[in-house]
């Protein structure tokens, strides 16, 4: 294999290159969450949303010719699946977790239905930028092929948060998500904010599946997500709601999903399964250390159901 040509270097080596990559899709639904719940609302249907964009990006690509069609059109599923959300959620003794796992199911059961024709054709993928020009080993160029999604969700954590401290509307969601009566008291409609940043989150969520299908692994198949929409909200409890360290979050889940088959391509073959399984395990981890029956999570939504 390409990785035991340069020995044990090449594990770090495809961790690195594992970490730019399978990050993208945590990286933009976990920002979309982000969103999501600094507004006061939880939406656990991500995971329906995600393999909904990653089909309806995959198809459109294919059957336009263009990936960035299937780019936008992936982000208005996920929008569409977001109005749905904050809709239901807006009435009167609804839940929205059990909105979000009911959600979370048409999704998933809708995306498998409709996207059967899909599983066999070829669509165009989308570019990368090559950072590892300057090397003459293919391992290595290989390994430094960024996509440009990759590059706007970091760029886009930086504004996220920039917008959370500095920005009329991002105040606006900060207060709508830490207290709903005082945001009424300002004048301000907490549905309406909630419903605005529902569609916004669930928009990212679907361009993260965009990037599952068409770019990496970049086809469409019915266990294209292996759950990294519902990952997606332990990682924002993890990052403390907080859009930088939710772009960190997403390279040490990318990292850790990267480390099984780097290390079954240099001959480590014991515990591979136990390997391929550490993104889960470092999920569970990362849940128990975060929990606390004595306090409220730090940086937490006062209005946000799962903290109360």
């Amino acid at each position: 294999m390409e990785d035991a040509a340069l020995g044990w270097w090449g594990v770090p080596l495809a961790v690195i290159a594992g970490a730019i990559r399978i990050s993208t899709p945590f990286l933009f639904v976990s920002l979309g969450e982000c969103l999501t719940e600094k507004s006061g609302r939880i939406n656990l249907g991500l995971e329906g949303t995600l393999v909904m964009g990653a089909m309806s990006g995959y198809g459109t690509a294919y059957l336009t010719g263009s990936p960035w069609a299937g780019v936008l059109v992936a982000g208005l599923a996920g929008t569409a699946f977001g109005l749905l959300h904050a809709l239901i959620c807006a009435l009167p003794r609804v839940n929205d977790i059990a909105v979000g796992i009911a959600l979370m199911l048409l999704g998933t059961g809708l995306a498998f239905f409709l996207g059967k024709p899909f599983i066999q054709p070829t669509a165009p993928h989308l570019p990368a930028i090559s950072l590892g020009f300057w090397s003459e080993v293919p391992q290595i160029r290989a390994a430094l092929e960024v996509n440009v999604l990759f590059v706007i969700g970091a760029l886009l954590a930086v504004a996220m948060l920039w917008a959370f401290r500095a920005t009329p509307w991002g105040l606006i969601i900060r207060m709508v998500g830490d207290s709903a009566d005082a945001a009424r008291a300002m004048g301000y409609d907490p549905d309406r904010v909630r419903m605005w940043a529902t569609m916004t989150g669930g928009f990212l969520a679907g361009v993260g599946g965009a990037f599952l299908s068409l770019y990496y692994p970049g086809s469409w198949n019915e266990g294209l997500s292996s759950g990294q929409g519902i990952t997606a909200v332990a990682l924002v409890i993890f990052a403390r709601w907080n859009p930088i360290w939710c772009f960190y979050a997403a390279l040490l889940f990318g990292g850790a999903s990267a480390l099984g088959p780097a290390l079954q391509a240099v001959g480590v073959t014991q515990g591979y399964y136990l390997f391929n399984a550490a993104p889960y395990l470092l999920t569970l981890v990362i849940m128990v250390l975060a929990s606390s029956s004595r306090r409220r999570l730090a940086g937490a939504p006062g209005e946000l159901s799962v903290t109360r």
